[in-house]
């Protein structure tokens, strides 16, 4: 998942797109007409930059230190997440994730699936260029049979081939296919790569054992880096929305748009603009971020200190909610939608007061009060700044599940968590979640979380409740 601060940032050539010289420019509007555009459009553009920061990292920037693989190639990652993983905020660090960014401009790619043993987890969360959920394949939506499943462009037309489970049409030309798949410890690692070595990604015609078609245009990727973010977020999403057509709930956000110079066909670039309309846009696009902000934290439902929220979703879900989507994508960019998983987050104990390492804190769950899944769930700890998991003395990164054989119990039944800077000591360092000296912000992943009670869901307003985290000293 991407952070915000992290992933917004400049990007002045290599535009593919080009205006055609006989388009009529649509007149300007006034300065604060255009200054309140400007942080619409940030509101509306932020999923779709940060999405845009991580593909370039992922796939497409040859020399960054989180490159995967190129388009249409899977990168299994039989391991999990650490501190040096700095790419994606809050990282999922206990189900190892394959990545897959598909180009579907010349054809639809088909993602094979093999056969998984029913007692282990996995899922392939779908999720387009706007970062919506668009479809899943896995344990939750169509089980543990292998099969093969086409992911298609918007527009796409073709027959559905033999031997094809489900056509899945993604809302962008560019997509994004993330797996994740159960680790129930260290010794199960040669067991998890042989899963993830069933994960095929094949175009259709290498699929069909048929010539290619003609390949698509090659694209002019602007670089990517987090230095000049704020000055030119619309050159990134001026590029990124050629590849997303038009939902119609967009038309009057893209007709906005297009009045400030930013669309599909356009070539916004802040550097030539008068000083007036740089001063409208900087203006917008700092309003659009403390709106976004403000949203984030007050997001979800407060129980016992944390946020509940069914944030992430599909086209659908969302239905024109701009300002909830970017707060889904600065939340946890990529998070999966409340169904397949819900994260209750926070940073503040039960007394709402700021988490620290300064302080030790406890979770406890009470004798059958653990979260109800199907599959799992987890509690993971990241430094409250960066939102990325730390460096510790035992790498720990979290508790979770099928930790819960090896931690000590309490007399009652419950289980209780450690959360401190500093080792707990011998007898309760197996219950021991190491946190930074600084701010903790801390995340709980309920996996295919139950339906009937005790249940999170609906996401807020569930019979369980997460436990409070309590300042011991």
């Amino acid at each position: 998942m991407l952070g915000k601060r992290q992933l917004i940032a400049t990007a002045a050539a290599g535009l593919a797109v080009r205006r055609p010289a006989s388009a009529a420019a649509p007149e300007r509007p006034g300065f604060f007409a255009a200054r309140d555009i400007a942080e619409a459009g940030l509101i509306f553009g932020l999923p779709i930059v940060m999405n845009y920061g991580a593909m370039y990292e992922f796939v497409i920037d040859k020399t960054s230190s989180q490159y995967k693989a190129p388009f249409n190639v899977i990168k299994n990652e039989a391991s999990v997440a650490t501190y040096k993983d700095t790419a994606v905020v809050t990282p999922n660090s206990d189900t190892p994730y394959s990545l897959l960014w598909m180009d579907l401009r010349a054809e639809p790619v088909v993602i094979s699936v093999p056969a998984v043993d029913p007692k282990r987890y996995y899922s392939v969360q779908l999720c387009d260029a706007s970062t919506y959920n668009y479809g899943y394949i896995g344990s939750r939506t169509t089980g543990s049979d292998a099969g093969d499943y086409l992911i298609a462009a918007p527009g796409w037309t073709g027959p559905t081939p033999a031997g094809i489970r489900q056509v899945i049409r993604s809302g962008s030309t560019l997509s994004l296919a993330i797996f994740r798949t159960q680790l129930f410890g260290p010794d199960d690692l040669d067991a998890l790569r042989k899963v993830q070595a069933g994960y095929r990604a094949r175009t259709l015609s290498a699929y069909l054992n048929q010539p290619a078609p003609p390949p698509a245009p090659a694209i002019a990727f602007p670089a990517f880096s987090a230095e000049n973010a704020k000055k030119n977020f619309f050159e990134y999403l001026d590029f990124m929305l050629q590849f997303i057509p038009a939902s119609p709930n967009e038309s009057q956000i893209r007709a906005q748009l297009a009045s400030i110079g930013v669309g599909p066909g356009k070539t916004f670039n802040f550097a030539d603009l008068p000083v007036k309309q740089k001063l409208e846009i900087g203006l917008g696009l700092r309003q659009g971020s403390k709106k976004v902000d403000a949203a984030v934290a007050k997001a979800g439902v407060a129980i016992n200190g944390w946020n509940v929220s069914g944030l992430p979703g599909d086209s659908a879900h969302y239905n024109g909610d701009w300002l909830g989507r970017a707060v889904a994508a600065q939340a946890g960019i990529f998070g999966n939608s409340p169904e397949e998983a819900t994260y209750p987050f926070t940073r503040i104990d039960s007394a709402g007061r700021k988490l620290s390492g300064e302080h030790s804190y406890t979770i406890t769950f009470p004798a059958g009060g653990l979260p109800p899944v199907n599959a799992f769930w987890s509690v993971t700890m990241y430094d409250g700044k960066t939102q990325l998991l730390i460096k510790n003395p035992i790498d720990r990164y979290l508790i979770n599940a099928p930790m819960l054989d090896g931690m000590i119990k309490n007399a009652d039944g419950s289980v209780t968590i450690y959360i401190q800077a500093k080792s707990p000591g011998p007898a309760r360092q197996a219950n021991w979640l190491p946190a930074p000296t600084g701010p903790i912000y801390l995340v709980m992943r309920l996996y295919w979380p139950k339906t009937s009670a005790p249940s999170i869901l609906p996401a807020g307003q569930g019979s369980w409740k997460p436990p409070g985290v309590v300042r011991t000293a």
